[in-house]
């Protein structure tokens, strides 16, 4: 059949576009068109083949082969197939398992069942050398793209090379059509300011009663924190913990704070609060004996400083506050997962302006956008919980232990926010503006 074919090791055009631009093959280092990247693809190979294009096929790891959102906005595109291993990561660094396998298994079919004429591979792994191979000898020419390296030299297997029909390479004007090298600060650069959304939520204050139950910990839980860390590793524990691991921090009734409890060093950082903040310029609540006795750190966005035996559940006012979806019908729930795929890239914050967007253009109640605005920095219990695991879909867990990690979910809840300010800015602006 007289067409080409694409097979593309992504994680070796992107990691070779990595050192290429930022200097080391890290592929967080850069940003990625994947749109602008498949177009260039196509068009290359087409003028390269002189052929119809068929398909591209795009081999990467995913951890448990679980696509991620690149992979979804692939697989969605035109002429596109995607393919994915396993990604594993050891001794600190991942690890791609069965891409090559696939891509070998792809070559050899492709061209057993002649379904081209010219097969495009762009990768640098030797373990193709077989599959090259007998693809020509089932009379398919085969055209081996490099990534230009970083410092001039191959960053291809030799073999792969002089087997090949045809090489090319795709050099630093080529690469940067569709990839950007990410702005990082220098060693001595100062850390980024963060996006002011995420800061006002990180700075707004506290209940009187836990600030004077995290002082009052400060101070008896002294002696023990410095006997710990002076122990044998000189590290302080609890020095990182997690929102997670902070939220286990329930001492027996009657404690002053978190981390008084015995065996439990420590008490929460301001960071580790964020989420426990106030409607913005209402006066503090004059805490009760027993709000300061048995205050308690919780992650969940609706139970922060509460009551030990207090209610669990939520209270009046935000419990009538309806979800997402309820109030999504089937066809908008067909829609909203094909925006998800094709347009929603995964940037935490931008995931929070979706989700937010949708819940307050659903409303039918406005009433309820007013609601909800009063509640600040706080996200209800029952909201806040479907919009993490709405932004789970998105490959924004942490892998290690299935939660979301705490600085995407300050931007996700950032992102929300951001949202409802711009809905209840449009509510409130006269008519005409």
């Amino acid at each position: 059949m007289d067409r080409c074919v694409v097979l593309v090791d992504a994680g070796y055009l992107l990691g070779a576009a990595a050192s290429l631009l930022a200097g080391e093959p890290a592929r967080s280092r850069i940003t990625v068109d994947h749109a602008v990247l498949i177009q260039a693809l196509r068009q290359r190979a087409e003028a390269d083949t002189q052929q119809p294009l068929l398909r591209i096929y795009w081999f990467d790891g995913a951890p448990d082969r679980v696509p991620q959102p690149e992979h979804r906005r692939l697989r969605v595109m035109s002429r596109v197939t995607v393919r994915l291993g396993a990604l594993t990561r050891s001794d600190g660094r991942w690890a791609q398992k069965g891409v090559d396998a696939a891509m070998h298994a792809e070559l050899t079919e492709l061209a057993r069942n002649r379904a081209c004429s010219d097969i495009v591979l762009v990768t640098g792994d030797g373990d193709l050398l077989p599959g090259l191979m007998s693809a020509k000898e089932h009379g398919v020419a085969v055209h081996l793209w490099a990534v230009q390296a970083a410092d001039g030299d191959y960053n291809q297997s030799e073999d792969l090379v002089a087997e090949a029909d045809e090489r090319r390479v795709l050099d630093r004007a080529w690469i940067t059509r569709a990839i950007r090298a990410k702005e990082v600060g220098g060693p001595c650069a100062p850390q980024p300011v963060p996006r002011p959304e995420i800061a006002a939520i990180l700075s707004a204050p506290l209940p009187e009663s836990a600030v004077a139950a995290a002082a009052a910990a400060a101070g008896q839980g002294a002696a023990e924190r410095g006997r710990e860390h002076n122990g044998s590793n000189g590290t302080r524990p609890g020095a990182n913990a997690s929102p997670e691991r902070v939220a286990a921090r329930d001492g027996a009734p009657g404690a002053a704070a978190p981390g008084a409890a015995k065996g439990l060093p420590g008490v929460p950082t301001p960071k580790d609060l964020a989420d426990l903040g106030r409607t913005p310029g209402a006066a503090p609540a004059a805490p009760s004996p027993a709000a300061a006795a048995g205050a308690t750190l919780r992650w969940s966005s609706d139970k922060g400083w509460i009551e030990r035996g207090g209610p669990v559940g939520e209270p009046p006012e935000t419990a009538s506050l309806p979800t997402l979806a309820q109030l999504t019908s089937a066809e908008q729930r067909w829609a909203d997962r094909e925006e998800d795929i094709t347009a929603v890239s995964g940037d935490p914050f931008e995931v929070g302006q979706v989700f937010a967007r949708r819940w307050t253009e659903r409303l039918t109640d406005t009433g309820h956008l007013q609601q909800i605005s009063t509640e600040y920095p706080r996200i209800p219990h029952r909201i806040d919980g479907e919009l993490l695991r709405y932004a789970a879909r998105f490959g924004l867990l942490a892998h290690k232990d299935d939660q979301i990690d705490e600085h995407d979910r300050y931007a996700i809840r950032a992102g929300f926010w951001r949202e409802v300010d711009l809905r209840t800015a449009a509510e409130h602006a006269p008519a005409g503006e």
